[in-house]
């Protein structure tokens, strides 16, 4: 089982550092990340998590419900 962590911001000027700290805590193995608004439904960090997963593998969000990535899992 691997851990894979998906963080977001909704701008460039917010920081993903305590996601990050959350992720690495929680103990995911590789993380995956996003910088854009949370109007945009074009999110290659999570498009990429999602193909990295693997069946038994879990997928570790810092807060889905700040996001709206809800809509795309």
């Amino acid at each position: 089982m691997v851990r894979i962590g998906y963080a977001r911001v909704s701008t460039l000027e917010q920081d993903v550092a305590l996601q990050l700290d959350a992720l690495h805590a929680a103990g995911c193995d590789r993380i995956f990340e996003d910088r854009a608004s949370g109007a945009k439904t074009d999110r290659p960090g999570l498009a990429q998590a999602l193909a990295f997963v693997r069946e038994g593998d879990v997928l570790v969000t810092w807060n889905l419900i700040a996001s709206r990535v809800r809509s795309h899992i």
